[in-house]
Order: structure tokens, then sequence, then C-alpha cells
């Protein structure tokens, strides 16, 4: 099996999605199921956001000019990004909640891998996801409290993300949840560690799963 690990928040030092999706890898990797472990900080290696130029890469885009140094180079960016995802049976994404959705850095490489004809289709009957089978663990973090509260209208992370992957086809997603980080350092530290408490059994239900 192959392992994606995905990191997108631009705190990094301080970053609990980066703490906590580390120690979700760790605990992967000690399951010795994993061959290959590929991991992408998108913020220290920054995608560059969708434009036409590069959107014509993957996919028919109207009046697109003749292919340039500049595009080829990002062509191969594209080709890259979407390998390591089609070559991965688990992904583990670090995705924080900036003003109620993801990073920039993080839909700027979703909008990489969403691609017709390779992570999704489109049919008669609509789009169809080409990705089924794999399995996401992301590790999610907000500043309040969002889960089954009347804020959960506002969340456009955690949401988005789910239905992001049920459209490329992937159904299995687990979430490891740290809320609360702004209220108070002793909330944040109690958050930490109950997301902490949870990996193992995340873990189980990802590895043992059967779709």
């Amino acid at each position: 099996m192959n392992l994606l690990h995905i990191d997108s928040s631009i705190t990094r030092t301080f970053s609990i999605t980066r703490q906590l999706s580390r120690e979700v890898v760790n605990q992967l990797t000690e399951t010795g199921v994993f061959k290959q472990v590929t991991y992408r900080d998108l913020v220290k290696d920054e995608i560059g956001h969708l434009t036409g130029e590069i959107a014509a890469g993957f996919r028919p885009v109207p009046g697109s000019p003749s292919v340039s140094i500049e595009q080829a180079a990002e062509n191969q960016v594209s080709n890259t990004l979407i390998k390591e995802f089609l070559e991965s049976d688990v992904i583990v994404i670090g995705a924080p909640m900036y003003n109620f959705s993801v990073s920039s850095q993080l839909k700027a490489w979703i909008d990489r891998i969403a691609q017709p004809g390779k992570t999704f289709s489109y049919t008669a009957n609509g789009p169809v996801g080409l990705a089924g089978g794999k399995k996401v663990i992301i590790v999610s973090a907000r500043g309040g409290f969002y889960h089954n509260t009347p804020l959960e209208k506002m969340d456009f992370q955690e949401l988005y993300l789910r239905h992001f992957m049920a459209f490329l086809g992937i159904v299995r997603v687990e979430f490891i949840r740290a809320e609360g980080a702004s209220k108070s350092e002793k909330v944040k530290q109690q958050e930490i560690a109950r997301a902490m408490a949870s990996i193992p059994q995340v873990i189980n239900t990802v590895l043992n799963d059967e779709e």
C-alpha cells in the first residue's frame, strides 16, 4: 500500500494539524503495511493557483494559447500531483479551517487533482468519480466549535472536503478533529489530547474497513 501525506497549514511550527497529521502518519507507518510514503508540504512547496493556461494542461479550455515553457512546467507539476494521488491507497490531509473554509494552498492542490478522465468522468447521468477505493483521513483544526453545534452551518471546510472526495468516488473519509483552538490554551490542549486519543481507532477503521 502507498500513503500520501499532505500538510497545508501556514503556521508551520505552531500548527495543530501538522502535529496531528504527523502522528497519524507515524502510527500508520508503524503498522508495516505501507511500502511507500509520499509527503507534500503545500506551504513550503506552494502550488500555483489554477489559471486558464494551467487548466488547459489537463482539460479543454476554449481559446487557450499554444504551450509556453512556463505552461509546460506547470503541466509537469499537475502530472506529478495527479500521479501521487492516483498511486496512493490512503491519504492523510492536514486541513485547518481558515475563514470557514480550507487554506488557499489546499484548494490549489484540489484544483490540480480534479481532472476529468482521471479522477472523475462526465457521463449522460452526470459526473462519476473514478478514484473509488481510496481511504482519506482528514486532520481538521478550527478556532471555534462547529461540529454538532449551531455554527455547523458555517462549516465550509469539512463539508466541502467530504463532498469533494465523494465527487471523486471516495466514500471512506474519516475526520480527526481538534476544535476550540482560539478559546484558551487549556481548551486547545484538551482538544489536541482528545484528537490524539482518537487516532488509533480511526486507523483501525481505515485499515480494516472493507467497502
